[in-house]
């Protein structure tokens, strides 16, 4: 399922925001990076910076599965495209994360601005927000 929202009283403070809602199964990582890659491409990023991103949401989201199919979950992410940035925020149904220590922390951190997690109802949740481009 994908929806789009508009957020915002007047042009110059709208955001968009796109959800997208996949099976919990990593062979749905892939709708997730394209989607990504997609809307990046609308903040005029650069190919690196895009590549950076798409990266960047695979390792969170592979993270949220832990690496395997979740039967009858889903992953839920929420693209949110501000002029000059863009947010990221993904549900998954694995309830504790690995220490921040773990390699892949250190690989997100690497290739967004910033990153943020917490846990919710039926499991936990990663932000990644990158700051750069410039939407028309």
């Amino acid at each position: 399922m994908v929806t789009m929202a508009t957020q915002g009283s007047t042009p110059t403070d709208t955001a968009d925001t796109v959800h997208l809602r996949v099976p919990a199964d990593p062979a749905y990582l892939a709708v997730i990076r394209t989607a990504t890659a997609g809307l990046a491409a609308r903040l005029d990023l650069t190919l690196d910076e895009i590549e950076d991103l798409r990266i960047a949401v695979d390792e969170a989201c592979g993270l949220l599965l832990d690496h395997q199919t979740h039967p009858g979950a889903e992953l839920l992410a929420a693209f949110t495209l501000h002029p000059n940035a863009l947010n990221v925020l993904v549900h998954g149904p694995v309830l504790t994360l690995p220490r921040r220590s773990n390699f892949a922390w250190s690989v997100l951190e690497a290739l967004v601005g910033q990153v943020e997690t917490g846990t919710a109802t039926g499991g936990s949740w990663i932000r990644l927000t990158h700051v750069g481009g410039l939407r028309n």
